[in-house]
C-alpha cells in the first residue's frame, strides 16, 4: 500500500511539473509575441523611426511564433490552474478559442506575407493585429489587478 502511494504521489508531481512547463511554454509564447508588437508598436508611436528591415524582421518572427500555437498542447485540461492568466472560457468554449486562435494566424500571416513598407501601411497592419490580440484576450484571458 505504501507504495501505491508513493507511485500516486510521484505520477502527481510529475503532472504538475509537467503542466508547470506548459503554462510556462505558453507564456513564454505569448511574451514573445508581446515583444514583436512592441517593435511594431513603438513604429506606430512614434517613438522609433519607421524601419522596413525591423518592421520585416518583427513580422516574420511574430507569424513564425503564431503558427506554431498548438492549442490542444499549449492548453490541456487541466492546465487552467497555478500562476496563469488563462481564462476557465478556454476550456469552456474550445471551439470559438480556436477561432480566434485561427484567425490571429490568419492576421499574421497577411501581415508577414505583405509587410508595410511605410508607416500608414504599418499602422493599418498593427491595427489588425491589436484587433485580433484584444478580441481573444476579452473573451479569453483574465485580466491582471
Amino acid at each position: 500500500m505504501r507504495r501505491f502511494i508513493l507511485a500516486v504521489s510521484a505520477l502527481a508531481l510529475a503532472t504538475t511539473a509537467a503542466f508547470a512547463d506548459i503554462v510556462a511554454d505558453r507564456q513564454a509564447v505569448m511574451k514573445e509575441n508581446a515583444k514583436q508588437v512592441g517593435v511594431l508598436a513603438k513604429m506606430v508611436k512614434g517613438e522609433a523611426a519607421f524601419d522596413a528591415a525591423a518592421v520585416l524582421a518583427a513580422l516574420t518572427a511574430l507569424n513564425g511564433n503564431v503558427q506554431k500555437i498548438d492549442v490542444a498542447a499549449s492548453f490541456p485540461a487541466g492546465t487552467d490552474k497555478g500562476d496563469t492568466t488563462a481564462s476557465p472560457k478556454i476550456w469552456e468554449d474550445a471551439a470559438g478559442f480556436q477561432a480566434e486562435v485561427d484567425k490571429f494566424k490568419a492576421v499574421a500571416a497577411s501581415a508577414a506575407a505583405a509587410p508595410a513598407q511605410d508607416l500608414d501601411a504599418l499602422k493599418a497592419q498593427v491595427g489588425a493585429i491589436g484587433q485580433t490580440c484584444a478580441s481573444c484576450h476579452q473573451s479569453f484571458r483574465v485580466k491582471k489587478g
